[in-house]
């Protein structure tokens, strides 16, 4: 065991002396040192409980014979950091959140790791870390908030708080109106009701084999949130001697069976981003076009929020990711014998799950889409690609063409709509958001909601070298690379330029010629950063790697 060089031997009296002042007994010491990873803070709905969690993790530990020791990591509410300054931090914040568990877990010898996250980059930045680290490790989440209703509908964050602010300043509804669906929008700790970034990461954990069944769908107020967390603190004792590592259980196949549920439930953009940059972490070799490849094959089976009305207290009742799996398993679909953190195959731990309700979750043979829910572009507007979640677009404007309305900040573009200045048929682009002209890579929920609330997601496209929240609906294309501040094409678009989209045809264009991108591109001067100096944005920005490779760090 890891712990054996901090608890050991005569050289080690003085670190034996360190635990006995916290009341850690000498039979705790002989035991495995689980550090449980608990990212509890009261800035995040999402993990406001977590220390719950925490609890029921620690006594499952306990019960299995090891010595659980908690320690915290910093977690940002999207929701809260969006539409300001504040959302260059968020994915930045991944990197922090891994370097600082490889720090805590290596400085003081842990054997294991149960990783307690819920949210956006916590999850990824946690995944990452036992990816890294490469000792036993089980992640588990804080479970989905329920949704709200208010007068008679279903709303949640997006669907109500979001969308009500465009529906507002377009005249639809009252100030009160707004008052109410504040209120109403987030009824309950627990990531966001939808499909949104973080619940989409919570089932792609399952898919990937390092979280428990019933992870990525049950509700964070329920009973069994409590039983699975305790059921994982107990699990990663027997890990621990079992010696079943992440690198073990994060293999190329494990990612294309995350990719592969990624597009049947019509998850996040952000997925990609995500799931490149565990996949760095556990020495795997993830390419960009392997997402588009999986989606040509797998069908979207569900409509979850932000793309339907469904949420994730629906598609747990449904039969949740594990009747998911099992279905795409007998379609030949996921690779049933990768294993997992629960000593049996994926195919094993899902083989008795069955679909409960077929209004929630589709059969593959009558889906919403016969692709994924993602897709990637390219053209001479992406060169090295470009997303888009097709599962929440229009079928109207899955192509379409028409004049850019370029911006350089979310800021400026956030206003223009506010100021009802972007008309029918625009294509409005925010540039110079990227992972390093950012920095930060900031996600555009504001803008894209204040569209969608004023009736616009049918008419009017939007670009951008930053992201979008899981929460985005709309024909909205997102990590346009190379990105602006690079040089990427984005960086020379100028207003009235004709844009041409075609998701079918897999294709982003500015209807440019060779020639005319050519010149604008050597007139281009790159602009100062948007970093402040010798600030932590400032070492990322110079560090950052593109969104097509994952947003990864590297010297």
């Amino acid at each position: 065991m890891n712990s054996k060089q901090i608890t050991q031997g005569v050289a080690r009296a003085p670190h034996r002396s360190l635990f006995y002042a916290m009341g850690y007994l000498p039979e705790d010491l002989e035991k495995p040192l689980i550090g449980v990873v608990n990212a509890h803070n009261e800035i995040i709905p999402g993990h406001f409980h977590l220390n719950e969690i925490a609890q029921a993790v620690k006594l499952g530990v306990s019960a299995a014979g090891g010595t659980p020791i908690e320690f915290p990591v910093i977690g940002i509410c999207d929701g809260i950091a969006m539409n300001h300054s504040g959302m260059k931090y968020p994915l930045a914040s991944r990197e922090l959140i891994a370097d600082s568990i490889e720090a805590m877990t290596i400085a003081h010898k842990f054997d294991g790791l149960v990783l307690i996250g819920n949210c956006d980059k916590i999850v990824p930045g946690m995944l990452m870390a036992a990816g890294r680290l490469n000792i036993p490790a089980i992640y588990v989440s804080g479970g989905p908030m329920l949704a709200g209703k208010h007068r008679g509908k279903v709303v949640d964050l997006v669907r109500g708080a979001f969308e009500g602010v465009g529906a507002y300043t377009d005249g639809k509804i009252t100030e009160d109106e707004l008052k109410e669906l504040e209120r109403f929008s987030c009824p309950t700790c627990g990531s966001c009701a939808g499909l949104f970034t973080a619940n989409t990461m919570n089932c792609l954990a399952e898919a990937l084999g390092m979280a428990l069944p019933g992870n990525g769908t049950i509700p964070a107020p329920y009973g069994r949130r409590k039983q699975l967390a305790k059921r994982a603190g107990m699990r990663i004792v027997e890990l621990v001697k079992d010696n079943l590592r992440p690198r073990d259980i994060l293999t190329l196949e494990a990612f294309k069976n995350a990719i592969a549920l990624d597009m049947a439930i019509g998850g996040s953009t952000n997925t990609i981003l995500h799931l490149m940059a565990i996949a760095h972490s556990a020495g795997i070799e993830l390419d960009l076009d392997e997402f588009d490849k999986i989606s040509k094959n797998v069908p979207n089976i569900t409509k979850i929020s932000p793309a339907g009305t469904h949420t994730m207290e629906d598609l747990d009742q449904a039969g949740g990711i594990s009747a998911i799996l099992n279905m795409l398993i007998k379609a030949g679909l996921v690779n049933p014998d990768n294993p997992t953190i629960t000593g049996k195959t994926l195919g094993q731990n899902v083989s008795t799950a069955e679909v409960l309700d077929s209004s929630i979750i589709r059969p593959l043979e009558n889906p919403y889409n016969r692709e994924g829910g993602i897709a990637v572009l390219r053209g001479n507007l992406a060169p090295e690609g470009a997303v888009i979640k097709q599962s929440a677009v229009e079928e109207e404007m899955k192509q379409h063409t028409g004049p850019a309305r370029v911006f350089d900040s979310e800021e400026d573009a956030f206003e223009a709509i506010m100021n009802r200045q972007i008309k029918k048929g625009d294509v409005v682009v925010i540039r110079y958001e990227g992972p390093k002209g950012g920095p930060g890579m900031k996600e555009m929920l504001s803008p894209t909601s204040a569209l969608t609330g004023m009736g616009l997601e049918k008419s009017v496209a939007l670009l951008t070298d930053g992201r979008f929240s899981g929460g985005t609906r709309g024909p909205c294309i997102g990590h346009i690379s190379p990105e602006a501040s690079e040089g990427g094409p984005i960086a020379i678009l100028k207003d009235g330029d004709i844009i041409e989209i075609d998701i079918p045809a897999r294709r982003l264009d500015v209807k440019l010629s060779d020639e005319e991108i050519n010149n604008r591109l050597a007139n281009w001067k790159k602009p100062p950063s948007k970093a402040l100096e010798d600030t932590y944005l400032d070492r990322y920005s110079k560090l950052v790697t593109s969104a097509s490779t994952g947003a990864v760090l590297k010297i």
